[in-house]
């Protein structure tokens, strides 16, 4: 298993990083009317990364405060995945995630797209946040 999927499966499974009040956002219109659910791929999963990430980065650039960046590219990423894939991802299991650790796992997945796509923009004590989970989890604890 790629290092991306096994934090993937970490961070959907523990809540980590900046909470989010998940209630603040509705499921999007085209929740209502999307054929054919399916759970996420992991494909789907690195297209969403970096759409978030993208938006994060873009968001920042535009001097836009870095928790109200993060809180909207999370709750995208959630109501993507919740719109499009009832909220289940494939490699987690066929269960659907709670909005809780859909938002811990979404806003895991684009705060590390950003520091990837825009280091310079990202807070230093976020980056240290993230290092010290990707640290922990590749060591094991």
């Amino acid at each position: 298993m790629n290092k991306t999927s096994v934090l993937f499966k970490v961070l959907f499974t523990n809540l980590l990083i900046i909470p989010i009040v998940a209630g603040m956002y509705s499921l999007p219109a085209f929740a209502e009317k999307a054929p054919n659910i399916r759970p996420a791929t992991e494909e789907d999963l690195y297209l969403y990364r970096g759409l978030g990430g993208t938006f994060l980065c873009n968001s920042l650039v535009a001097d836009i405060d870095y928790p109200k960046a993060v809180g909207i590219a999370s709750a995208t990423y959630v109501q993507v995945l919740e719109g499009m894939h009832g909220g289940i991802v494939k490699s987690i299991g066929s269960e659907k995630l709670s909005r809780e650790k859909l938002f811990a796992g979404a806003e895991f997945q684009v705060v590390t797209a950003s520091i990837q796509f825009c280091p310079d923009k990202v807070p230093n004590d976020v980056k240290d946040k993230v290092k010290n989970v990707i640290d922990k989890e590749m060591n094991g604890d």
